[in-house]
């Protein structure tokens, strides 16, 4: 029987990144189910700034090539948005902007693996304005983005020192969205 993969990540690169916690807690959950988990930071992955003159000048970047072969090869993504202004990163959407940009391919990056989302800021919101526009922006792209999102407001108080969640309603919150990203990965 083959596992399920499931990439995770954050579109976030800051060293002290809530976000990266939380696409950090979301793996370790993963890792406790049956499939394999890939974890990758987004600074491994530079790319410029988008921009549409450069595409034709350039082509492609390689980085954006490789992530999307990355994402079309895995079964499931969880993205961990931090929230910029009600919207996502700029990071983030920059990232999306290439991949996007590379012709139809089979599997595709967007529409061959199943997308959960979450979030997590100092606020009280846990970032849902931003996933609302997360959301939005890979539907427009074809993405299968599943309905339970995990938001984690407060996070400044969110993570033990270990990553893990420290209040157990919402370790358990994102437990239960680790088992919906894997049990909607093996249907499609």
């Amino acid at each position: 029987m083959t596992h399920s993969k499931i990439l995770c990540f954050a579109g976030s690169n800051r060293s002290a990144s809530f976000n990266k916690s939380l696409a950090g807690a979301m793996a370790k959950q993963l890792s406790l189910l049956d499939c394999e988990v890939t974890l990758i930071s987004l600074q491994d992955y530079p790319l410029p700034l988008f921009d549409q003159d450069e595409e034709a000048e350039k082509g492609i970047p390689e980085n954006a090539i490789k992530l999307a072969k990355l994402l079309a090869s895995q079964d499931g993504v969880f993205i961990a948005s931090p929230e910029y202004n009600a919207s996502i990163s700029p990071l983030l959407k920059n990232t999306i902007d290439w991949i996007s940009r590379l012709p139809n391919s089979d599997p595709h990056p967007f529409k061959n693996p199943v997308y959960a989302i979450g979030g997590a800021s100092p606020g009280g919101l846990g970032g849902i304005r931003g996933l609302a526009h997360l959301r939005q922006v890979l539907v427009a792209l074809g993405a299968l983005v599943l309905p339970q999102q995990v938001s984690v407001g407060s996070a400044h108080s969110a993570f033990d020192d270990t990553g893990d969640l420290s209040d157990n309603r919402t370790a358990a919150f994102l437990g239960d969205a680790a088992a919906s990203l894997l049990s909607h990965s093996k249907r499609f």
